[in-house]
């Protein structure tokens, strides 16, 4: 069955959804459980069909349901919302009061736009692997952060399909929070704020204090991504702007003049360069010394400012916030969101993951060599997947009776300049989903 070469077509989405789309893993990953619950019941669905035609509060019974419906309609993408107290399907005939969102995720999205004043390779929707290094800097530290400072167990990294990644966490406790503590966790998260106009954007000591427990604890973390990432590829503080930049987050005090009288001087210093003048300064001054001690205050919080993860806090705090599934087709791009493993994330590119274009013309070519046709064809590729020779069982964790075969997550990881095989991302959806046993 030949697909047509143009991967967002409609042709094309329908055959993905047909053929390609894990509605069963979608399903368990959602309700927890092997037969159908509240969770996926009563959980709202919400399409954005062509024309940007969106369409909310759709529910479903189960997969096979999900499914029809999807094809049906064939999206150009879907987003998943709480659980709500009824079925979304049936609001119009449920009381406003009595219908409310019970259960959700607690989701986090990080967007490189956000960075848009730190980069200096790209802007806007642009992205490319050097300015993903921050968006693996934020993965990092998020990751450790809801696991070891909240305790969650349960998470699901996605990448965007374009210039981002999210976060989903399905712990039971995390399921249940309110509006009210998901506020509070995402304040929490938040240490860069403050408009386009605010220089110093991290205020979260006074003077030289240490830093907050909660963020300190990374900040050697981060002083190993600062110099690679900010000082030697942004070279964020280049030129006579770049001294600006970087003088006005130092304390607007004496000692920090002969910074500004040596860069002057020196134009055409490097921000690695001028780094290492900050250091000095402090050598000079003392470490012990107050002065001493709020300079280097400040050099912390400007690698903070830098490199800290910039979430989109206003995601993370309702629980009827919709979010892409996972998955989904990126409408601009056509890559696939694909789950990403956070412990691999410096491995991570986005110009490697497939887009369905890649993806269907893998299957067709697969279906011709085993004279297949049809959907089933695509549960039966060969071992012609670029990953097919890392084939390993998973060790220790159930995939929470997925049922479609249990493979190590790291398999999946598109790896040097080659993409995602089809293959792959069939056979092995199941260790993307975390278990709960």
């Amino acid at each position: 069955m030949a697909i047509l070469d143009d991967g967002l077509s409609p042709e094309a989405m329908l055959a993905f959804y047909q053929r390609l789309y894990p509605f069963k893993s979608i399903f368990h990953w959602l309700n927890h459980e092997p037969a159908p619950s509240r969770l996926f019941v009563n959980r709202e669905f919400a399409f954005t069909l062509q024309g940007d035609v969106y369409l909310r509060y759709n529910s479903f019974a189960n997969a096979d349901e999900l499914k029809k419906q999807v094809c049906t309609l064939n999206p150009t993408r879907f987003e998943i919302g709480p659980m709500y107290s009824a079925r979304p399907r049936d609001k119009k005939t449920v009381r406003p009061a009595a219908f409310k969102p019970l259960q959700r995720e607690l989701v986090f999205d990080i967007d490189m736009t956000d960075y848009d004043s730190v980069r200096r390779c790209c802007s806007e929707a642009n992205i490319c692997s050097r300015c993903w290094v921050f968006i693996a800097a934020a993965v990092k530290v998020l990751d450790c952060s809801i696991r070891d400072q909240f305790g969650y167990k349960h998470l699901l990294w996605v990448y965007s399909g374009r210039r981002g990644i999210h976060l989903w966490v399905s712990d039971q406790e995390a399921m249940e929070l309110t509006d009210e503590e998901r506020r509070a966790i995402a304040n929490y998260l938040t240490v860069v704020g403050g408009g386009k106009e605010t220089k110093k954007k991290v205020n979260v000591r006074q003077g030289s204090k240490p830093l907050p427990p909660g963020i300190g604890e990374f900040i050697n973390l981060l002083q190993g991504v600062f110099p690679p990432l900010i000082l030697q590829d942004q070279d964020s503080f280049a030129g006579e702007a770049g001294a600006e930049e970087l003088l006005a987050l130092l304390p607007a005090n004496a000692q920090t003049e002969p910074l500004r009288k040596k860069w002057t001087a020196n134009p055409d210093k490097s921000s690695e360069e001028k780094w290492d003048d900050i250091r000095n300064q402090v050598k000079i001054l003392g470490k012990a010394t107050a002065s001493g001690k709020l300079l280097l205050a400040a050099m912390e919080d400007i690698v903070l400012q830098y490199t800290w993860p910039r979430i989109d806090a206003e995601v993370s705090k309702h629980r009827n916030h919709l979010l892409k599934a996972p998955f989904c087709v990126h409408p601009k791009t056509g890559r696939v969101c694909v789950p990403v493993d956070p412990t691999r994330i410096d491995e991570f590119d986005p110009a490697t993951v497939p887009t369905v274009g890649q993806l269907l013309k893998e299957v067709d070519e697969a279906m011709v060599i085993n004279n297949e046709d049809g959907a089933e064809g695509a549960q039966h590729l060969p071992g012609k997947s670029l990953f097919s020779q890392h084939r390993s069982p998973r060790k220790a964790v159930s995939s929470h009776e997925l049922g479609e075969g249990m493979f190590s997550l790291h398999d999946l990881q598109p790896s040097e300049s080659r993409s995602m095989s089809a293959y792959a991302f069939t056979d092995r959806l199941p260790a993307f989903f975390p278990s709960r046993r």
